[in-house]
Order: structure tokens, then C-alpha cells, then sequence
């Protein structure tokens, strides 16, 4: 593969999550190792780092909740495993938090660069703050890509997942602002007779602004699935 091509990163959403293997805090793994549950899998720049640090913990607090959406956490930095080991053991004595979830010592960078997790134009050694959202079949759902000096907002990834799950299972969308618990918005019709139909549908159920923007309620199983 072009080194300048991996430096840049060649993942898109729609695309196989590309496997590998790593050492971790928890030992080796495989990405594969998720295969048949979501994955958030993160980079962080540093240990021992004052932004990283505020991350870590608020991931570790959000981690039952992302457990109730059978979703793991992974992160990764291209510092050792023993750096990492002593940073949680830091945050350990200093706040009582244990992080529950593997953070891989990408000493190579091999796995950064092939995420595009390292940007070249403003660090050839550090990892910017990469989130990749992966579902049960290794698929990539989002991407989100944060500068050095701002924190991830992890109650957005979080919505984000249990966003993703709601609409895969009501083969719907969900809106702007869309938070858990609310309407979700239905397939737009793809023939006048289907128009027709869902017009008739809005009447009676009166849950659209338009023929072409109607809502639906999650269902109990959705809900169920995700809880």
C-alpha cells in the first residue's frame, strides 16, 4: 500500500472494518475478537495527558451504558503498554476508576495510519481523536474525526449508537436533535400509489408534516433489543 495513502487513511463508512491484531491492556486482541456486537473504537493522542485523561474517565463512566447497547469500547494510542498501564493505574489511585476496556500499544503506528488515525499535517507521531462506530458485522457506521485540543462529547456517541440501532431496526432515519425515546421518520414513498397510501396513513394516524416526512414510534422489540 502507498505509505502517503496510509498516512491519510483509506477507511470510509459502508466499508469492512479492517482486521489486525495488537497487544492491549487486557492482552492480544483481534478486531475480529467484536465480531457480533457494535465497537467504539477510539484514539487518543497521548497518555498521561490532560484532555485524554478527562476521555478515559468519561468513558469508563459511560461504559455500562454502552454495554446496555451491546456495544465494547477500544482504544488506541502509539504509546506502550506499559505507559498505558501505568496511566490506569494513576487514574486508578487518583479517582478509584477502573477503565474497563483494552487500550492498544500501536508502538508502530501500523494501525493508526491504516485508520488515518495520524495526521500528518499536524503530528507525524501523535494520533488525533479518531471515533469509528463499527456494527455486529464489522461494518463502519461513522466516523468522527476531533482536533488535539477538544474533548469528545461522549453522550453524542452514545446517541449516535443507539441511533444507528433504531433506525437498522425499523429500516428508518432519525431527525435532527433526535434523542432516544423519540419519533423516528419513515422511508419517504418511492411511487405516487405508495404517496397516495401513506397520505391516507397520515390522516389517520396524523404523524407527519408532509406525505414525505412522516414518524413512527420505535417498537417494543427495538427498544427491547437496545436496553
Amino acid at each position: 500500500m502507498d505509505y502517503e495513502l496510509m498516512m491519510n487513511g483509506n477507511v470510509k463508512i459502508g466499508e469492512k472494518a479492517q482486521d489486525f491484531e495488537a497487544i492491549s491492556t487486557y492482552g492480544n486482541i483481534k478486531l475480529s475478537d467484536y465480531k457480533g456486537k457494535w465497537l467504539v473504537f477510539f484514539s487518543h493522542p497521548g497518555d498521561f495527558t490532560p484532555v485524554c485523561t478527562t476521555e478515559m474517565i468519561a468513558f469508563a463512566k459511560a461504559y455500562p451504558y454502552f454495554k446496555n447497547l451491546n456495544t465494547e469500547l477500544l482504544g488506541l494510542s502509539i504509546d506502550s503498554n506499559p505507559s498505558h498501564l501505568a496511566w490506569m493505574y494513576d487514574i486508578y489511585c487518583r479517582t478509584g476508576i477502573i477503565l474497563p476496556f483494552p487500550i492498544i500499544a500501536d508502538r508502530s503506528g501500523e494501525i493508526a495510519r491504516k485508520y488515518g488515525m495520524i495526521a500528518s499535517n499536524i503530528s507525524n507521531t501523535e494520533t488525533v481523536r479518531n471515533v469509528y462506530i463499527i456494527d455486529e458485522k464489522g461494518i463502519i457506521r461513522v466516523i468522527l474525526i476531533y482536533p488535539l485540543n477538544v474533548g469528545r462529547w461522549i453522550p453524542e456517541i452514545l446517541r449516535t449508537v443507539e441511533a444507528l440501532q433504531i433506525a437498522d431496526c425499523e429500516n428508518a432515519s432519525t431527525p435532527a436533535n433526535w434523542r432516544p425515546g423519540e419519533l423516528a421518520i419513515m422511508p419517504a414513498p418511492r411511487t405516487f400509489p405508495q404517496l397516495q397510501e401513506r397520505e391516507i396513513e397520515n390522516e389517520k394516524e396524523k404523524n407527519s408534516l408532509s406525505w414525505y416526512l412522516s414518524f413512527i414510534k420505535p417498537q417494543k422489540e427495538c427498544i427491547v433489543e437496545n436496553k
